[in-house]
């Protein structure tokens, strides 16, 4: 007779999820995630597959859940610039109780190079990203807040840029006041 698994899915996928956002894939084993997501080494097998089927399927569970809240939080704006103040304090102060930096950057920077797989995902989550971007700089447009001078995407372009670096210097001892500073120009340079 088959046993049952005893554990959620989700709640041990997010744990693996966060073991990879805090160490990186290389830095993290087997026996690290057995421990840290409180499985047998053969549930992990049998649920998820190899280390890196895991991984990936982390990745699209941060992507899912991180895309579902800032588009949420989007359309609880009553402006363009509150969903960019949002979307760039989301970037340098993250969720509570979670890693810093953004585990599609850092697995871009460490994996993308030489993993197809990583490299997909990643620039998947950076174009729809810069999609999310872009849809707020037209708003932005549309109700005279943002400048018209420069195309939405292009813009769009830059601000993912600058919100991929914050995310990487948020894994930094800069202080959090200067990376705010940046984000508040990046969103003044768009004013009218």
């Amino acid at each position: 007779m088959a046993r049952s698994k005893e554990f959620e899915e989700n709640v041990v996928l997010d744990k693996a999820m966060k073991l990879f956002w805090a160490q990186g894939y290389e830095k993290t084993s087997l026996t690290d995630l057995v421990e840290h997501m409180g499985i047998h080494r053969r549930s992990l097998y049998d649920t998820f597959g190899d280390k890196h089927t895991l991984f990936l399927k982390a990745m699209d569970r941060f992507h899912d859940k991180v895309s579902s809240e800032l588009t949420a939080e989007v359309k609880r704006s009553k402006t363009a610039a509150e969903a960019l103040q949002f979307i760039f304090s989301f970037m340098i102060y993250g969720e509570e109780n979670s890693p810093s930096g953004c585990l599609m950057v850092n697995s871009a920077v460490e994996l993308a190079m030489r993993d197809a797989d990583v490299d997909s995902k990643s620039t998947e989550s950076f174009t729809l990203s810069e999609q999310l971007l872009k849809d707020i700089i037209l708003w932005g447009q549309e109700e005279g807040e943002f400048t018209s001078e420069y195309d939405a995407g292009e813009l769009a372009e830059h601000l993912h840029t600058v919100c991929v670096g914050l995310r990487v210097m948020t894994r930094t001892s800069i202080p959090k006041e200067k990376l705010y500073g940046i984000a508040n120009l990046s969103i003044k340079l768009l004013d009218k």
